[in-house]
């Protein structure tokens, strides 16, 4: 677990430091030139690294598990998802100060997707319900998310133990650990957004019943940033940083992010999602975009933007 320290800590990632990593890292593509991708998100500074590379390097602690986690995962749910997702090709070492391990991928062509284009569009509210429904079945044979463990023996215990690791590893966060921030939002932002009708919604989302069926995977960040399209059409899902197996209604917040009620309804049916699950889900739109407004609005008028509607469409429901 990091310490408040490293937490905090932000190195400063340059042209320089990337170019220099990869080239004493990954000599075979040194003569590649590294282009800034601006604006990227969040948690990356990412360069593309050549025509067919992206290199991903994280901006503070809490991104820094992402490329071994995607490296291990996204081989292996690839071929199971009906939207490409990224394909890692190396892991990168913590070196010339800089103190994570950092990711090289293959790069994805398309654009982020945008809420002019596909709000309205029940066909895609309909394919991110196909690609949730894939990765939701997902079952590796070596790593099960329910049923019996393996029988008795040393070497079937060791798997046990492994499989029991992992599964720590990729465990959900429950929405009631979002309370306390939570409301600390809501009352932060009285007269911004309607604060009574948000403690409702929140509320109500906490005291849904909770996921009572064997645990599924989860993409953890399922929002419209994280989608691409080419030629207006959903083409890929990147950003696995999230992955984990628990309660699946974390993922439905691309409903209020991106889609209008008519082509929220049409996924919620193609989804076939209950009413308990649904409630969760806006809880967890409201929660994140409230962490998100509080914490960029003020310097980025695009994510004020994004996270005011990604609120509004959660109230609505």
């Amino acid at each position: 677990m990091a310490t408040g320290r490293t937490a905090d800590l932000r190195p400063t990632i340059d042209a320089a430091l990337a170019r220099r990593l990869v080239d004493s890292q990954f000599p075979q593509w040194s003569a590649l030139p590294l282009e800034l991708l601006d604006p990227a998100g969040s948690d990356h500074v990412i360069y593309r690294l050549g025509e067919d590379l992206a290199v991903r390097l994280p901006r503070h602690a809490g991104a820094i598990g992402q490329a071994a986690k995607e490296s291990e995962w996204l081989p292996r749910l690839a071929p199971h998802l009906p939207l490409a997702i990224p394909a890692p090709v190396g892991v990168g070492e913590p070196d010339f100060g800089y103190p994570w391990p950092w990711a090289v991928s293959r790069w994805l062509d398309g654009e982020v997707a945008s809420i002019e284009s596909l709000a309205d569009s029940s066909r895609a509210a309909v394919q991110l319900a196909d690609f949730l429904t894939a990765l939701q079945t997902f079952v590796p044979e070596d790593f099960p998310v329910d049923g019996p463990g393996p029988g008795p023996g040393a070497r079937a215990g060791a798997r046990a133990g492994a499989r029991a690791r992992a599964r720590e590893d990729l465990a959900g966060e429950p929405l009631a650990d979002r309370d306390r921030e939570t409301r600390a939002a809501i009352a932060k932002l009285d007269g911004v957004f309607d604060a009574a009708a948000m403690t409702e919604l929140w509320d109500a989302a906490l005291g849904a019943p909770g996921w009572e069926r064997p645990p599924v995977w989860f993409h953890g960040d399922f929002h419209t940033g994280n989608l691409l399209t080419v030629d207006g059409r959903l083409s890929a899902v990147i950003d696995f940083g999230g992955l984990g197996i628990g309660d699946p209604a974390c993922d439905l917040t691309i409903a209020y992010t991106l889609m209008s009620p008519t082509s929220r309804a049409a996924f919620r049916t193609a989804l076939g999602v209950d009413d308990a699950t649904w409630l969760r889900g806006r809880g967890w739109a409201l929660a994140t975009g409230l962490n998100a407004y509080t914490s960029y609005a003020a310097v980025s008028p695009r994510i004020a933007a994004q996270t005011t509607r990604q609120i509004n469409e959660a109230l609505i429901g």
